[in-house]
């Protein structure tokens, strides 16, 4: 026999049997490690009515061999709501988590994400979808161009103005209103007051005359804040962006640069 072929071999089935014992030991999968493992990860709610609040429970088994602890559950947004029935599950016991969306303010395709952290080694942060169509009868739909409005350079102590485009899209009369102290708001050469109304299909060019702020140059931001009666969009916000120079401060620029520029 020889002996030292036997004692590498018996050396190698030893070194085997420690490689396997320590991946059996080490594995997230095996001994002492949880694992959520869900029966389903979406929801589709289909075609529901805006409006309508709709609820499913996603059902989650630990699958391994230790406690697994829920340590949070969050939602993408807060028309959904997310709650778990229990915060630690042992070994093949079950959990659910109850999701339940609100559809006020939606309309078309909606897709929200749930989000389960818990001391899963191989997947901390498990998402979740639910989707749903969300229908709406007919009406105002409002519709902005511009956003964002930059004015530019205005000299202190003068008026400026910011043309927004107001448009109805929907199929009933739609009826904004804005608040802003110190504001002068237009149609055409017409001073308007509000509630405000724009017939279905049809758009205005609306004129806002930002106040003077005396004593204030420098960049300055004003917003439009525009409630109407668009259920989808009930509330929505323009920004107005100006820089304000004094004329001492338009002169010294004309003269630093005026020349490069081809200005005499």
């Amino acid at each position: 026999m020889d002996v030292g072929k036997t004692f590498r071999f018996t050396a190698l089935v030893l070194l085997c049997s420690l490689i396997t014992a320590y991946l059996a030991f080490s594995s997230p999968g095996q001994s002492g490690a949880p694992r959520a493992e869900f029966k389903q990860t979406s929801r589709d709610f289909g075609r529901i009515k805006q409006g309508e609040v709709v609820s499913h429970e996603f059902t989650f088994r630990n699958a391994g061999n230790s406690v697994l602890v829920v340590k949070n559950v969050s939602t993408s947004c807060g028309c959904a709501a997310a709650l778990v029935s229990r915060k630690e599950i042992p070994p093949g016991g079950e959990g659910k988590i109850k999701v339940t969306f609100d559809s006020r303010g939606y309309a078309g395709k909606v897709i929200k994400y749930v989000y389960l952290e818990s001391n899963d080694p191989e997947n901390p942060r498990q998402e979740l979808t639910i989707t749903a169509e969300v229908e709406t009868g007919p009406a105002p739909r409002i519709e902005l161009e511009p956003y964002n409005l930059d004015l530019g350079l205005v000299l202190a102590g003068e008026s400026s103005e910011a043309i927004i485009k107001v448009k109805n899209s929907g199929q009933l009369e739609l009826v904004f209103d804005i608040d802003n102290p110190g504001f002068t708001f237009m149609v055409g050469n017409r001073v308007i007051s509000f509630p405000y109304k724009v017939p279905a299909g049809r758009e205005i060019m609306l004129r806002a005359l930002l106040p003077v702020r005396e004593g204030r140059t420098g960049a300055q931001r004003e917003y439009l804040l525009i409630k109407s009666n668009d259920p989808a969009r009930p509330s929505l916000s323009v920004f107005i962006s100006r820089y304000v120079i004094t004329r001492d401060e338009l002169r010294r620029l004309f003269e630093k640069y005026g020349k490069e520029l081809g200005i005499k």
